[in-house]
């Protein structure tokens, strides 16, 4: 973390967080419970929600039935038909505690949730409560029924989506000092896909009790989970499909043509310059498995480059080296648009698309860093900076620039 900043915003969103939940304990402590069964079950319903979280990957809602339950129970009237009274401070205990229960056994196996999803948990189902429950429980909904009900709760489930996107952007712009508004962006786009499962199926679970009854839970929780199997499984051919691309760039480095660990390298550090310059989850994608495969060209060569360095090369030997390397990268069936970066990484600067301008850059420095002593990274970021009147992309030197600094490397003074 390289400033102030984010760390204020981790102390703002887990305090707030903390507060809330000490506040709904003692609430619920003084008050005591209402609805007891109705309480039961939906903490039921969080808890193997949260059984079933997944942790094999880093995903935007890894346990999306925990979280559709949570919403529902905050936006809770009636249990069917009749009249709930449970408010703010009761909705935010049982979620956190069936939060807690669930995680246990992940604990235990040393799979610890990370503690910004709790904070959000806490503070997306207090809003959504806070939202709803104290009007409905001073009969200001009593006159909304049939389809003006329904859409008052998707209404307030859309905004408390919107509120988690914002939270879930603002917690890793401080985790990481990435840029807040691509990444807001990103968040923004994955309420279309798990994002959207997860607030209809609450909506539906809210609506469904108040009308038939608790009985609604357990048939309304099965389309998210297969849901989230189904994800799972794509995740698990996405993964493999990635490991599959770093294979075959590790290729150059078997056959002696580029360091070890050269493409890794460049991937990362290319994937950290496009999350700077605002580029979206998918474009990252594309850069990295293009930065994965970027010398892959060199396989075609009969006498290797010493230290696979081609940045240096004549820019007509470096063009035959990329679009070799744009034709390896088709044959194997990998999307046509990392083709095309490979391809187009040694075409004239003003020319290229951001991504091949990043991977250009990025393994320039790379080639130039390595093996250069203490001052190597200096040395290279500032030939870089020369070579920005036509061969490198002004921004994305910049942009590598903020990137090695934020990452702490030993660059003298940068700017």
């Amino acid at each position: 973390m390289s400033g102030s900043r984010p760390s204020w915003i981790l102390v703002l969103i887990h305090g707030s967080a903390a507060l809330l939940a000490a506040v709904s304990l003692l609430g619920t402590l003084w008050n005591g419970l209402e609805e007891r069964p109705v309480a039961l079950a939906f903490g039921l319903l969080i808890t193997v929600g949260e059984l079933t979280r997944w942790t094999g990957a880093q995903v935007r809602e890894p346990a999306p039935l925990a979280a559709a339950g949570a919403l529902a129970y905050a936006l809770l009237g009636e249990d069917a038909g009749h009249p709930t009274h449970h408010g703010v401070f009761q909705v935010v205990t049982i979620v956190l505690t069936a939060t807690l229960l669930g995680g246990v056994p992940h604990i235990a196996r040393g799979r610890s949730p990370e503690p910004d999803q709790p904070a959000r948990r806490v503070l997306i189902v207090g809003f959504a409560a806070v939202c709803f429950q104290p009007l409905y429980n001073r009969g200001v909904f009593d006159e909304w029924s049939g389809a003006a009900y329904a859409l008052l709760i998707v209404a307030l489930l859309t905004l408390t989506a919107l509120c988690d996107a914002v939270l879930a952007a603002a917690l890793a712009h401080a985790r990481t000092d990435w840029p807040f508004g691509p990444l807001l962006r990103d968040e923004l786009r994955g309420l279309l896909g798990i994002g959207s499962a997860v607030c209809a199926t609450g909506a539906v679970m809210a609506l469904a009790v108040a009308v038939v009854g608790l009985w609604a839970l357990p048939v309304f929780c099965v389309p998210l989970l297969l849901t989230q199997l189904s994800f799972r499984r794509y995740a698990a051919v996405r993964a493999t499909y990635r490991q599959t691309i770093a294979s075959l760039a590790r290729a150059t480095e078997v056959a002696g043509y580029t360091p070890a660990g050269h493409a890794r390298r460049v991937a990362a550090l290319s994937v950290a310059v496009g999350r700077d310059l605002g580029l979206s989850g998918a474009e990252l994608t594309v850069l990295e498995y293009a930065a994965l495969m970027h010398d892959i060209g060199q396989l075609s060569l009969v006498d290797p480059v010493p230290a696979g360095a081609t940045a240096d090369l004549p820019a007509a030997e470096q063009r035959r080296i990329a679009l070799l390397g744009g034709a390896v990268v088709r044959q194997t069936g990998v999307d046509g648009s990392v083709a095309v970066v490979v391809e187009r990484q040694a075409d004239p600067c003003r020319e290229q698309p951001l991504a091949a301008r990043i991977v250009r850059a990025v393994n320039a420095y790379e080639e130039k860093a390595q093996g250069a002593g203490p001052g190597g990274p200096l040395k290279a970021l500032e030939e870089l900076r020369l070579g920005t009147a036509g061969e490198y992309a002004p921004e994305v030197v910049e942009a590598l620039a903020r990137v090695l600094s934020r990452d702490c490397l030993t660059l003298g003074r940068v700017g």
